[in-house]
């Protein structure tokens, strides 16, 4: 089993909670992933003495084994097309963060070193290139 993160960066500019419950919505229902994937939405921030709840910001995902990052980060990047605008995605596995930019499309390469940054070959996480935690 696999623990992955999925964020807005904090400069995409969209309503966090309604992307992230699209996104979550993408992900149970892409037949590619199936049962593979489980799902919630979580919240990062305790609330604030004005609110009446946390906001939520983060979908946390339990992926099996069977299921490859490759195809749980292609089902990302598709509901990411296909928004009005494509927000920035920050993507976390274990210590390794991997930062989705929202200025166009990501072709084959930057696909495989998101992958490879998220540990597909092995199944383990990986340390990325550099020393400050992120892809």
């Amino acid at each position: 089993m696999s623990e992955y993160e999925l964020r807005l960066a904090p400069d995409s500019g969209e309503d966090a909670e309604e992307q992230l419950r699209s996104l979550l919505h993408w992900l149970r229902e892409d037949e590619n992933l199936g049962p593979g994937v489980r799902g919630t939405l979580r919240s990062t921030a305790p609330p604030g003495a004005e609110d009446m709840g946390a906001g939520l910001d983060l979908v946390a995902l339990i992926a099996g084994s069977a299921l490859s990052s490759g195809s749980l980060v292609f089902s990302v990047l598709e509901w990411r097309a296909g928004r009005r605008r494509a927000p920035a995605l920050v993507v976390r596995r274990g210590r390794v963060e991997v930062r989705i930019p929202a200025d166009g499309a990501v072709d084959a390469g930057e696909l495989r070193r998101i992958v490879a940054a998220l540990g597909e070959d092995d199944g383990r996480t990986r340390e990325p290139e550099g020393d400050d935690g992120t892809a």
